[in-house]
């Protein structure tokens, strides 16, 4: 079990806490992941919230090749490939 001691600090109107990139990363969260927060018992709890499936058209749309060091999907025949 990963765990941090924080502080809570002002953001705006509302608190903000800060997670550890250890924190997040053994709970599985990624930066602009949807998360549910809800109080249970008077604890907070912290949930993912589940991504819709996404079609072969969405996860196209989203393939950044700066971020996946430049590869891309060929288009054109290099080798002995069937197409």
């Amino acid at each position: 079990m990963t765990e941090a001691v924080l502080d809570i600090k002002q953001w705006g109107n509302n608190l903000g806490v800060r997670l550890p990139a250890a924190v997040a990363r053994e709970a599985h969260l990624r930066v602009d992941q949807r998360v549910r927060v809800s109080v249970e018992g008077g604890h907070v709890r912290i949930t993912p919230v589940g991504d819709a499936a996404l079609t072969l058209e969405q996860r196209l749309a989203r393939f950044d090749p700066a971020r996946h060091g430049g590869e891309s999907m060929a288009s054109a025949r290099i080798g002995a490939e069937r197409w």
